[in-house]
This record gives C-alpha cells, sequence and structure tokens, in this order.
C-alpha cells in the first residue's frame, strides 16, 4: 500500500483561464471562489479567468486567486471520493492552502491573510529595486558563495530564495546584487541564469519589513491543530502544533524555500503518490527530480483529474510517524 501527499503551488503557477473546463462541469468550484472574492470583496473568479488589467499577476491577487484555486480543487478531490492523504505541502503561498485544507486556518480568513502577505510584500520592495532569479547547475554550496561574493561588492542583497530541485535555485534580492550573483553564477559554471517576471523577491532579507506586518496580522488569526501533518517550508519537518506553524510562517517570508528538503520529508515518512492540487504541473516536475521514483499527478483539467482518481484509489490513509522538528 502506498502513501499519497497532496501538494499546492505558490505563485508563477497562475494563468488566465485556470480551471475553467473543471467549472463547466462541477458547480463547487466557482462556488469556493465566490467564497474567497466575498473575504476580500474583489471577483477573484473574473481576474482568474479574464485577467483585467493584469491583475491576476498582481501578487495581492496572485495569491488569493490561487489559494481559491488550490481549496476549490482540494474540496473537488474531496467530493469526488479522492483518497485522504497522509501528509500535506505547498509551496510558498501554497503553504496556506494546504493549512486551509488541514483544517488549521478557516478558508476566508487565509484568503484575508494571503491578500494582505501580498500586499505586504508588494509595499517592502519599491518597483524595479528588487530581482529574482533561477540558477540552473551549480551546487547549494557554490551558489551560497556567489551569493556571499556578490554581497560584498556592496551592491544590496542576495541569497538563495527557493531551494526547487537539485541544480535548481532561485535567488533573490536587490537588483543590482542579483545581477551580479547571476554573472558569477556562469563564471563558477551554472549552465542557466535566468531572470524572472515576478512582481516581488520572495524569501529573501528585503522581506523584512513584510515579515514584522504579517506577524502582527497572523497573531491576531486562530490556529487549530492541523488534522493532516504540514510539512513546512521554514523547516523541511511537518508539523501539526499551531503555535509552531504560526511562527513558521512568520519565517518563510525571509527564509528560503526548502522544497527539497520537504519532498524527502515526505518520501522518508512513505509518501510515494503525490498530487499537485492547483493548475499547472510545476511541482510535480520538480517533486520528479527530487524523488524519481515518485508516482506524481495534476488535477487541473478534468482528464488529469480522473486519472489521478483512478491512478492514486489504492493509497492508504495510515500515516507514518514524522518528526515535528528537526533532529
Amino acid at each position: 500500500m502506498s502513501q499519497l501527499a497532496i501538494v499546492f503551488p505558490g505563485q508563477g503557477s497562475q494563468k488566465t483561464a485556470m480551471l475553467a473546463e473543471l467549472a463547466q462541469a462541477h458547480g463547487i468550484i466557482e462556488t469556493s471562489f465566490a467564497e474567497a472574492s466575498a473575504a476580500i470583496s474583489r471577483d477573484l473568479w473574473d481576474i482568474a479567468q479574464r485577467n483585467p488589467d493584469g491583475l491576476l499577476d498582481q501578487t495581492e491577487f496572485t495569491q488569493p486567486a490561487l489559494l481559491a484555486a488550490g481549496i476549490a480543487l482540494w474540496r473537488l478531490w474531496r467530493e469526488r471520493g479522492g483518497a485522504r492523504p497522509d501528509l500535506l505541502a505547498g509551496h510558498s503561498l501554497g503553504e496556506y492552502t494546504a493549512l486551509v485544507a488541514a483544517e488549521v486556518l478557516e478558508f476566508s480568513e487565509a484568503v484575508k491573510i494571503v491578500h494582505q502577505r501580498g500586499q505586504f510584500m508588494q509595499r517592502a520592495v519599491p518597483p524595479g529595486a528588487g530581482g529574482i532569479a533561477a540558477i540552473i547547475g551549480l551546487d547549494s554550496a557554490k551558489l551560497e558563495a556567489v551569493c556571499l561574493e556578490a554581497e560584498a561588492a556592496g551592491e544590496g542583497t542576495v541569497s538563495p530564495a527557493n531551494h526547487n530541485s537539485p541544480g535548481q535555485t532561485v535567488i533573490a534580492g536587490d537588483s543590482a546584487a542579483v545581477k551580479r550573483a547571476m554573472a558569477l553564477c556562469k563564471q563558477a559554471g551554472a549552465k542557466r541564469a535566468l531572470p524572472l517576471k515576478m512582481s516581488v523577491p520572495s524569501h529573501c532579507a528585503l522581506m523584512e519589513p513584510a515579515r514584522g506586518q504579517l506577524e502582527t496580522e497572523l497573531a491576531k488569526l486562530e490556529f487549530r491543530p492541523a488534522a493532516i501533518p504540514v510539512v513546512q517550508n521554514a523547516t523541511g519537518c511537518a508539523s501539526r502544533d499551531p503555535e509552531e506553524i504560526r511562527h513558521n510562517l512568520g519565517a518563510q517570508l525571509c527564509s528560503p524555500v526548502r522544497w527539497i528538503d520537504c519532498v524527502e520529508t515526505m518520501h522518508v515518512a512513505g509518501a510515494t503518490h503525490f498530487l499537485e492540487c492547483g493548475p499547472g504541473k510545476v511541482l510535480a516536475g520538480l517533486i520528479k527530480r527530487i524523488v524519481p521514483s515518485a508516482q506524481t499527478h495534476n488535477s487541473e483539467d478534468p482528464a488529469s483529474l480522473a486519472a489521478a482518481l483512478a491512478e492514486t484509489s489504492a493509497s492508504t490513509s495510515t500515516p507514518s510517524p514524522l518528526r515535528a522538528t528537526p533532529p
């Protein structure tokens, strides 16, 4: 018997008309978006379907729209008789979606907090002041050294932001420092160094002002013990404890997403099947590079959802023990 982990994507997975095909057959999709829209008084379904004025790519709307998409698919999965997962995780913003699925946060409250999170992040760094880039083909130790060398030039801060898969890391920081680090990465042997189109440089020291604001708002929310363990980005470890989860959400904003650690934690705990619950297949691709033997599934359209339901029907719902903190 295999175990199932469900993972939720973060920013970058959004696309115009996402989930439109599923919405035609399943009312729970638009119902979930309507619930999210009411929480922040903006029509998130319209934003997701038409992307008016580019709003879907503005982080304060990207985040609640992706959370709504993830929960809509999560609800549809359960409505269709999909297996209850043994573990949950999300990449960056997706961690909030996982916490709603785990019953740690109420859906409407999570929509509000990620909307605020996006606003805090956007205000923390003036437009054009920050940068973010994907580095391909350079190991973590070399990349850390390159970032320190780039910072030593005195043009600002730069550091690893997402440890996505072996040989693929995202760096973020001040624009000039990121550009210098990209050039140094190429000199150090990186296969590619690609600037990314993101509205804010997430998961780096530039987010400290946003972290303080976010933690103030997180302190106002009720966090409940997780019904399903959630593997958190900041630690790469699973937790059910509401206060530990709350603390790690604040830390997540300025620390790198330890996605490799997250996936390895789930795999060691027994997860063999991974369902990406959201638009796109980004996380499925990363998981296969981290654990080549993993069986990955998607749910963004009728065909992929039907295949995932069929292929995971034998998954067990008996979880393996997990350490809540690092050894």
